[in-house]
């Protein structure tokens, strides 16, 4: 007997093929191997949003290998991820190969090993037309979007612009987000510290106002915190109220696809598709001594917080094993999954938790080890004891107003021995407090009042705005990262640091898009498109009127805003550089092109002077003593050259530093990657600088 398995990934058919053995063949369709064509809108909306498929560009002889692989083999199997998009994926193949649907050839795998793939095996089932019709409906949506409101924009802004569904709500946010900032009025107020030591220690602990004859009072001005401070520098402080108590603290539970992302971005710095891509990487099989290839986490597009017990079992059999007894909770612990989720998968988790991160450290690359040891010490933690702190919260007299202090001890560490989940903003950090009873008398060491001002909102980070979309129900699980390296690649937004700022274009676009679409950049309205979809693929709504319903009133917006904007076209505010045009004495203006952005004279077509954007390191290059300037490469990405190009010619992806060179008094450039080492790059000097590491492990 010939079986055929098509996965999407040659990785994955690797691991999947080691399971099945002999008299199965395991191939990979990479990724979608039919979609609607580049060059137009392929869909008919005259007769019920009829997509016309084709096969795509390259994909031509594969699909040729893979419909002689089917006509030779027993029985196909479909075996593309297992998620909206995978369904999609084996629906299309099987077109293309001319099986029925009414054949059980549908199999998915929630995790890639052993015991996985045979249970995926031994349920065959037809395949899903709800999932495949939900996908199309979002495929059809975005695609009528961009198709018909891409040209508008082209006429009233510029040519090459897009606008897609989704992303213009994220953008929507950002723009918002920065146009709070810019509103933003700071608000003076003030605060009274007061460094305080009590007789049962040497330490002194601070205590903050709080307030006048048990209220609190709120304090506004340098005044108000001058006429406390003249009454309050010769009272007595004493204790009055000792509130003791043991809080419990939980773990966070297992990741979801929105909780890997924020993790990954707060502790490691990842972007959402490097987070992704490592995720990916995993999930499909990684080589391992004696093992061989081995999915090692659970399908990682997932909104649930489901865990099997077999899974929940094996964690806390680890606890027990590493950490001992007492460090299980005194029940299994479950999760609840947020109500609207489609729970379809279990949580992202490793598939068998004995393998602890160290153990398979060198099998693994720096991401795919980084972040399998976030996704593991997560689960783990997860089905361990809650963590126990010994809490006080004292209130300090001193005449008739009133301090507060209160700090924490760690009585039990529980889950913390292992894990702790980061956070966006760090809030106020508590300290042991000392032994202290009511009426003792505590020495004043020093109180000061301090001027603060009310902030503006932050930026969004990657991990606040995937928090943010999910929240309010914008995308789901497959799509977090695609929002963000969309809006990040049409320039719509772009990073300062690790936050997210809209450019000039795209505050433009958003101010558009809000005037004559309400409904496309509407958080509500996308949400509630994100239901509809979610209906589709429960068998609930009928897709054809899913479409038809945000088509009429879409097309009306869409003829509406064309007749009222006829002859209109919308001026990008031009963003003046520090350059001045040396050829008529005009600062240069940033202007955008198919290769990114460059330095135009403002004069044009007088002048037509250009230049490339260049900006100086700080560092000297090593051959003729000039400045090392940040370039880009026509692909955009980013390298390193002298300012005197093309007399001097070297340039280097190596980053330049400031430093000098204790050898020679070159200048040093550093490797790229988060240990890349430090060099000089002069010719014969050969200085290495040693990582902080390395001089540690010396002393």
């Amino acid at each position: 007997m010939s079986k055929l398995v098509i996965v999407e990934s040659p990785a994955k058919a690797k691991t999947i093929k080691k399971y099945l053995g002999r008299g199965y063949d395991v191939v990979a369709s990479m990724g979608h191997i039919r979609d609607l064509p580049k060059s137009k809108l392929g869909i008919d909306t005259e007769k019920n949003f009829e997509p016309k498929y084709s096969i795509l560009d390259g994909k031509k002889k594969l699909a040729d290998e893979l419909k002689e692989k089917a006509g030779k083999s027993d029985k196909v199997y479909l075996a593309t991820d297992p998620d909206r998009e995978g369904e999609a994926i084996s629906w299309h193949l099987a077109y293309l190969l001319g099986l029925d649907l009414e054949q059980e050839n549908r199999v998915a795998f929630n995790e890639i090993t052993k015991s996985g793939v045979a249970a995926g095996m031994s349920n065959p089932r037809k395949i899903d037309m709800d999932l495949v019709n939900a996908q199309q409906a979002r495929r059809i949506m975005d695609r009528i979007v961009g198709y018909k409101l891409s040209p508008f924009l082209w006429k009233k802004i510029r040519r090459g612009l897009s606008a897609g569904r989704v992303q213009s709500v994220a953008v929507r946010l950002i723009t918002d987000r920065e146009e709070e900032i810019r509103n933003f009025k700071p608000v003076e107020y003030w605060s009274i510290d007061a460094e305080l030591k009590a007789a049962s220690s040497k330490k002194t602990f601070q205590a903050k106002f709080h307030g006048e004859n048990g209220k609190k009072v709120q304090l506004s001005s340098k005044e108000d915190a001058d006429k406390i401070l003249a009454e309050i520098k010769e009272a007595v402080y004493k204790v009055g109220t000792v509130k003791k108590a043991v809080r419990k603290k939980n773990p966070a539970p297992p990741f979801t696809t929105s909780t890997l992302q924020q993790e990954a971005s707060r502790k490691l710095g990842f972007q959402a598709k490097r987070t992704m891509k490592a995720a990916q990487e995993l999930y499909e099989g990684i080589e391992l001594p004696e093992l061989g290839a081995v999915g090692l986490i659970t399908y990682m597009r997932t909104d649930s917080l489901r865990v099997s017990q077999e899974a929940a079992a094996a964690g806390e059999a680890y606890v027990k094993a590493y950490y001992g007894s007492k460090y299980l909770p005194t029940s299994p612990r479950e999760y609840k999954t947020k109500s609207g989720a489609q729970d379809a998968h279990e949580a992202i988790r490793p598939t068998m938790p004995e393998l602890a991160p160290a153990d398979i450290k060198s099998s693994l690359s720096s991401d795919q080890y980084k972040l399998y040891k976030l996704i593991w010490e997560r689960f783990i933690a997860s089905r361990m004891a809650n963590a126990l702190l010994d809490t006080v919260s004292v209130d300090i007299e001193a005449g008739k107003y009133l301090f507060k202090a209160s700090g924490y001890s760690v009585k039990f560490d529980g889950f913390t021995a292992l894990y702790e989940e980061g956070a966006d903003e760090e809030g106020d950090k508590a300290s042991k407090l000392p032994e202290m009873e009511t009426g003792d008398v505590l020495e004043l060491k020093n109180v000061e009042g301090l001027q603060h001002f009310t902030q503006p909102p932050a930026r969004y980070t990657e991990a606040a705005l995937i928090k943010t979309l999910e929240e309010n129900g914008i995308g789901r699980p497959s799509t977090y990262a695609a929002i963000i390296t969309t809006i990040l690649a049409r320039e719509y937004v772009e990073r300062e640091a690790k936050a997210l700022k809209p450019t000039q274009l795209g505050e433009v676009i958003n101010g558009v898009l809000k005037e004559r679409f309400k409904d496309i950049v509407d958080v509500d309205f996308t949400a509630n498109m994100e239901e509809k979809l979610d209906e589709v693929e429960e068998g609930k709504s009928d897709w054809v009127k899913t479409l038809s319903d945000f088509y009429g009133p879409f097309m009306e917006s869409l003829d509406k805003a064309e007749e009222e904007t006829k002859g209109v076209k919308i001026k990008l505010p031009e963003e003046e550089s520090d350059e001045v045009c040396e050829l008529c004495g005009r600062k240069m203006v940033v202007k955008s092109g198919r290769f990114g952005k460059f330095l135009a004279c403002p004069g044009f077509p007088e002048c037509k002077n250009t230049k490339k954007i260049v900006k100086d390191t700080g560092g000297v290059c090593p051959e003729c003593g000039g400045k090392m300037l940040s370039k880009k490469s026509k692909t955009g990405k980013e390298y390193f050259g002298c300012e005197n190009n093309p007399k001097c010619g070297f340039m280097t992806w190596d980053v330049p530093t400031a430093e000098k060179c204790p050898k020679c008094g070159g200048g040093l450039f550093k490797k790229k990657g988060r240990n890349g080492k430090v060099y000089c790059a002069k010719e014969g000097c050969g200085y290495v600088k040693e990582s902080a590491e390395e001089e540690k492990s010396e002393e």
